[in-house]
């Protein structure tokens, strides 16, 4: 089957994600600079049998696509031409940091650790993972 990666992408730094082979469960996997993501792909790839992608749609409270909507269709072009076997699809990212920040607390990350921003980014991309997990379960 292979797993799948969730990405959280923002023009400085991408949160990453993947799943377990069969599809189950979200796990963070590290945060990047944005201009280091492909890069880093490709050499996961050359590890891991990858099914697709889920990449995050950043919606405002109204519906309509945030301003980094822009920089992520660039990013998906690109993405789709490094890897064009491999589906992508979008899902919707609203509130997943605020999200994060919380699970950090949660979790009982010290104030220091939660300052991390990248942290916060992939700890996002875990949770739009996992919610495009749940919501396919739940579709099927």
């Amino acid at each position: 089957m292979g797993c799948l990666v969730g990405i959280d992408y923002g023009t400085k730094r991408t949160g990453l994600a993947c799943t377990d082979p069969n599809q189950l469960i979200a796990s963070g996997l590290k945060n990047l600079p944005t201009h280091e993501v492909i890069p880093f792909l490709k050499v996961f790839f050359e590890k891991e049998k990858v099914a697709g992608f889920v990449v995050g749609k950043p919606l405002q409270k109204d519906g309509t696509p945030a301003p980094v909507e822009e920089h992520i269709k660039v990013f998906l072009k690109s993405l789709e031409a490094q890897f064009p076997d491999c589906k992508i699809n979008r899902h919707d990212e609203r509130y997943t940091s605020k999200m994060a920040l919380q699970a950090m607390i949660d979790g009982g990350l010290k104030k220091k650790q939660r300052a991390d921003k990248g942290m916060v980014d992939q700890v996002s991309a875990t949770l739009i993972l996992q919610s495009f997990l749940n919501y396919k379960m739940n579709v099927l």
